[in-house]
């Protein structure tokens, strides 16, 4: 079965498409078109827009799914003229919370997003650029300001997952690839060991590994299974010859990988 999925907002729409993404992942025999649809704040854009899902109903036959933070109750009112099944999100969750906190929201547009009233905002912004800049081992000389480090083979996912944590949370994540060369010594290189409560460990299958490394560059020795193989399975000993919590990375997404991390760790999100 197909549905088409809208998540629409009078703002960003990382609310309405996060909180959508999650429900609909409970729904795994059906496959969804998922359309983002952000800053509708006007009736003008609201009319384009219910044209849009008056086309997708029509298409697959079947209403499609609204996910949306819409603030302005006449640009919803012209929504709900349309085909689609609306899901307003802020509706379900202000009224209990009002009620509870006995006090009225401010249904304001983009307050969780705005720079104005997320005091961390800069400070993902320097976690973001802390992790470009101490990225693959490029540099080792500020790890002491680091909250932790990734260390692995090379293209087992350290560079995605520190780039999250950062944008996410504000962690300021540096990465470092094991080499042949630190397999062959047997023990971690020099400028890890006294970060090693910092460190903790990727892996991933050595099949999915030379597939990833194929794609780089393929057919040589480095995206070669055998040479994969090889590497994963030193590094994975050296992890625990040496106490380094580690995690497979084949079958998690950044996200989860992140999660798992951070609580392992027991690093604090940045969240404000």
């Amino acid at each position: 079965m197909k549905r088409t999925a809208f998540f629409i907002s009078d703002g960003t729409g990382i609310t309405a498409e996060t909180l959508g993404q999650s429900l609909l992942a409970q729904f795994e025999t059906i496959t969804f078109t998922k359309l983002t649809r952000p800053y509708i704040d006007s009736a003008e854009k609201a009319r384009a827009m219910v044209l849009q899902i008056n086309q997708a109903a029509k298409t697959d036959g079947v209403r499609p799914i609204i996910f949306d933070t819409i603030v302005n109750g006449d640009i919803r009112e012209i929504l709900a003229q349309s085909e689609g099944f609306m899901i307003d999100i802020f509706s379900s969750f202000l009224a209990p919370l009002e009620q509870e906190l006995s006090s009225h929201s401010s249904y304001s547009v983009g307050k969780s997003h705005s720079i104005g009233h997320n005091s961390n905002y800069m400070e993902r912004i320097e976690a973001v650029n802390f992790a470009l800049d101490n990225d693959d081992g490029a540099r080792t000389h500020y790890y002491d300001k680091a909250d932790l480090i990734l260390v692995g083979v090379s293209r087992c996912g350290k560079t995605p997952t520190c780039l999250y944590m950062a944008m996410q949370y504000g962690i300021r994540a540096a990465n470092y690839p094991l080499t042949e060369d630190d397999m062959e010594s047997l023990q971690l290189p020099a400028v890890l060991k006294k970060y090693k409560d910092k460190l903790f460990g990727l892996t991933i299958d050595p099949d999915r590994l030379t597939a990833i490394r194929n794609e780089r560059k393929p057919n040589s020795r480095y995206a070669s299974f055998a040479q994969c193989e090889f590497e994963v399975r030193e590094v994975e000993n050296l992890f625990r010859r040496d106490n380094i919590n580690f995690i497979n990375s084949t079958h998690f997404s950044v996200e989860e990988i992140s999660a798992k991390i951070l609580v392992e760790k027991g690093v604090e999100r940045r969240l404000k």
